[in-house]
């Protein structure tokens, strides 16, 4: 490998991963640097190769599978003291055959929260708690239905798999917002389900939220990362997901893709769009405007992580 300090060492990274959730973590074999180390599988990508090809040919050689589809997802750098990586990940959701050991390495499957695999190797940390977040991302739309109502539709989303909402009521009367925030909190909770809210810290420690969502406007207001668990961002701009990086957030929201009830004013920046303002970030990236279920799969090949839907979310998914 080259040594610190040199050219980037492209690596293109697979998370392969059962229907069930498990995920495929391997054990690097004696000999190679950080020998006893788990890692997702995956290796360099070779001089004329791109991402995906090399993804291809590293599972075969490693695993001895063949890769049927794969959704681009995340590039995270690590410094190590033999050299500089860009690890390319892409998230394996269908292949051929039953991965059997080329190179004298273990293999687990794992599932998160809890990992039986350890110690990861220090540039794969990371990526388990990207991984952890849910496809689907619901924002509440509660000054529209009324709280009780949304109540009902939450209930029912939770029920048949919702796992991410974002509390966003911009206008609702702060005693109204704590109340229906706690409420939210507590229904979300009871199914292992995160919640973020889009306002203020306070609001979020109020209701007992898991994290702050940062809207545009604030992100050149924010000095430091806020000191919760979990930190998104919405942006629009390359300026405003330079500043998300910078940040450290744990995902972003990009969008709108497509034209919304929302913002009728507002154009749609497509899947060209979103591929441009994504690609190469750290973190997830949701694509929110318009979203409906049917469009996570054309939002994965475009290197969404999920989508982020505001109507779309309370029927979709019931």
């Amino acid at each position: 490998m080259t040594a610190a300090g040199g050219d980037w060492i492209e690596v293109a990274a697979a998370v392969i991963e059962r229907p069930d959730g498990e995920f495929l973590l391997a054990q690097r074999p004696e000999g190679k640097v950080y020998a006893g180390w788990w890692e997702f599988p995956g290796g360099k990508v070779e001089a004329g190769e791109d991402g995906l090809t090399a993804l291809a040919r590293e599972l075969r050689e490693e695993l001895a599978i063949e890769l049927i589809e794969a959704y681009p997802w995340i590039t995270r750098t690590h410094v190590y003291e033999h050299g500089r990586v860009r690890l390319h990940f892409f998230r394996v959701t269908r292949w051929f055959g039953e991965p059997v050991a080329q190179e004298r390495q273990r293999f687990e499957w794992q599932r998160l929260p809890a990992l039986t695999a350890a110690p990861v190797l220090p540039a794969n940390g990371p990526i388990l708690k990207a991984l952890s977040l849910p496809l689907v991302m619901g924002v509440t739309q509660a000054l529209r239905v009324g709280s009780a109502g949304f109540l009902q539709q939450l209930d029912a989303a939770l029920v048949a798999g919702l796992r991410l909402v974002q509390l966003r009521e911009h206008g609702m009367a702060e005693p109204e917002l704590i109340a229906l925030g706690r409420a939210v909190v507590e229904r979300a909770h009871r199914y292992g389900a995160i919640v973020v809210v889009n306002g203020p810290s306070a609001l979020a420690e109020a209701v007992g939220a898991d994290g702050l969502h940062l809207q545009a406007a604030q992100l050149s207001e924010t000095g430091r990362r806020p000191d919760v668990e979990w930190v998104g961002a919405s942006c629009h701009t390359p300026a405003e997901i330079a500043r998300a990086c910078e940040l450290d957030t744990d995902y972003v929201v990009i969008g709108p893709v497509a034209q919304t009830p929302t913002h009728p004013d507002r154009q749609g920046i497509g899947w060209d769009g979103f591929m441009t303002l994504s690609r190469g970030l750290p973190m997830p990236a949701y694509a929110i405007g318009g979203m409906t279920i049917g469009d996570l799969d054309p939002a994965r090949s475009s290197g969404a992580h999920g989508i982020a839907m505001i109507r779309g979310a309370w029927n979709a998914l019931q």
